[in-house]
This record gives structure tokens, C-alpha cells and sequence, in this order.
């Protein structure tokens, strides 16, 4: 986790949207491949969403569960059970595609029974809430890349499994951990292969979750536009659900 406490004020000066990528020629092939041949471990590698190269990303709604004054860190998951998701989100100019370093994403998801912090109870289930968890953002690096650590979200009445994203611009890193001002400047939702998802839906501590679960084809939100959308290419840690997961996308860069 990054430790921002003793951060010097740094102030991010260019606007910003999101966007989606990261589909390869092989990952559509996958996904066009008929259902019956895919393996488990090609179930859980399978990213099914076309290729979007530097074009953004529709606005989707905030949701009820925002908080404002949320950390900058690197790590978001702080005590949370779950499996592993290590986020590799890349900002790019959305005309040249060349990376931009010190942009802001912030991100917030529910837990594996579907609570978020600062509202648990929501969704039927009881446990600690400290305002906190799963909650936070991080700066791109000079690459362009902000690297997120959390875990698989899990699900909550009438909506699939997804994370909240927000780019802001021009913010001023705080002495307590957080950020102040700038300039909000998209809104959006990240979201997860169904297959991948039915799998982890499956082992506890996921399987606590007692609220019946939206499908991907089944929300309200997502509108199968996939990567351009927000579908998340995921690829497996490991032999087992449980190991974790990577999940890439590229945020896009309005420049002026």
C-alpha cells in the first residue's frame, strides 16, 4: 500500500475519460468459440469483449453508495475476505493513445455479501462497517498505469457484479490520506466475464451472499457493449478461483 501520509500537495492538470481495452486477437477468437469447447481454465482467462483502442467509454451512473474523501492508496482491500483482483488500469491520450502519468482513479465496490462500506446492511447481511473498505484511489504512474489491489466484488439486489469508477483531474493530495479538489470528469462502472464470475459465485465466501444474483445479460446497467463498456479483461492467478485474478482496461485521455 502507498503511503501518501507525508505526500507533498501534487495538483494532476489535464482532463480526463474513461475508456476500454485490452481484447486481443486471441481472446476473440475465445470468445467466439462455441460454448461446449472451452475449458475452465480458458473460462477463467476468456476476456469476452471486443477490442475498444482509445475509444471512450459510455458515462454510467454513480450509484446510491458514493463516498466522498476516500484514501489514495494503493490497495483498497484492507481486512475484506475474498479472492485476490490485482487491477492494472492504464490512462491514455484518447488521440494518440501515449500514457499519461498523474491521473486520479477512484474506485468502490461491494464485498463478497454485497455490503458497502459506510451503507452495510443494505443487502441484508450483518457485519463490521468502518466507511472504509473497498474504498480508494490511486495515481498513474509515468507509464500511465494505476495499479489497485482488492478483491473479486460480489453482488447486491437487482445488479450484476461490478466496481464503480471515477477519473478526476487536478486534485491536491492531503496530509491525512486523501485528496481534495480538481475536477471530476467521467463516471463509470467496470464489469465481470459471467462465466468467470458463476465460478467464484460458487465458493465461500461468496456463497454466504443469501441475495439472489443478477447476471451480466440480466442488468440493468451494462448494455453488452463490452470493453467500450467496461467489461474487464480477466485472466486467472492460478488453478482455482480462489487464487485470484488480474483485470486490465485502458482509461482513456481527453487531452483538452
Amino acid at each position: 500500500m502507498t503511503d501518501t501520509s507525508k505526500a507533498t500537495p501534487t495538483t494532476i492538470g489535464r482532463r480526463t475519460v474513461l475508456i476500454a481495452t485490452g481484447a486481443t486477437a486471441a481472446s476473440l477468437a475465445v470468445a467466439v468459440a462455441a460454448p461446449e469447447a472451452l475449458t475452465a481454465e480458458a473460462a477463467d482467462t476468456a476476456p469476452v469483449a471486443a477490442a475498444a483502442v482509445c475509444t471512450l467509454t459510455k458515462e454510467m451512473t454513480e450509484g446510491p453508495y458514493y463516498l466522498d474523501g476516500q484514501l489514495v492508496r494503493a490497495d483498497i482491500s484492507e481486512d475484506k475476505t475474498g479472492f485476490p483482483l490485482q487491477l492494472t488500469l492504464t490512462v491514455v491520450d484518447d488521440d494518440t493513445c501515449a500514457p499519461l502519468g498523474n491521473a486520479l482513479v477512484e474506485l468502490w465496490h461491494a464485498d463478497a455479501l454485497g455490503e458497502y462500506s459506510g451503507f452495510v446492511g443494505n443487502n441484508g447481511h450483518d457485519e463490521p462497517d468502518n466507511g472504509t473498505f473497498l474504498r480508494g484511489g490511486t495515481l498513474t504512474d509515468s507509464s500511465g498505469v494505476a495499479r489497485i489491489t482488492t478483491v473479486y466484488p460480489g453482488w447486491y439486489r437487482g445488479r450484476c457484479v461490478h466496481i464503480h469508477v471515477k477519473v478526476h483531474t487536478d486534485v491536491t493530495l492531503t496530509s491525512d490520506g486523501s485528496f481534495t479538489g480538481g475536477q471530476e470528469l467521467h463516471t463509470g462502472q467496470l464489469f465481470f466475464d459471467e462465466a468467470i464470475t458463476t465460478r467464484v459465485a460458487a465458493l465461500s465466501p461468496y456463497s454466504a451472499n443469501t441475495v439472489t444474483r443478477t447476471t451480466l445479460a440480466q442488468d440493468s446497467i451494462y448494455d453488452e457493449g463490452g470493453a467500450a463498456s467496461g467489461l474487464l479483461t480477466l485472466t486467472a492467478l492460478g488453478g482455482s478461483p480462489s487464487a485470484g485474478y488480474t483485470g486490465t482496461l485502458t482509461l482513456g485521455v481527453e487531452s483538452s
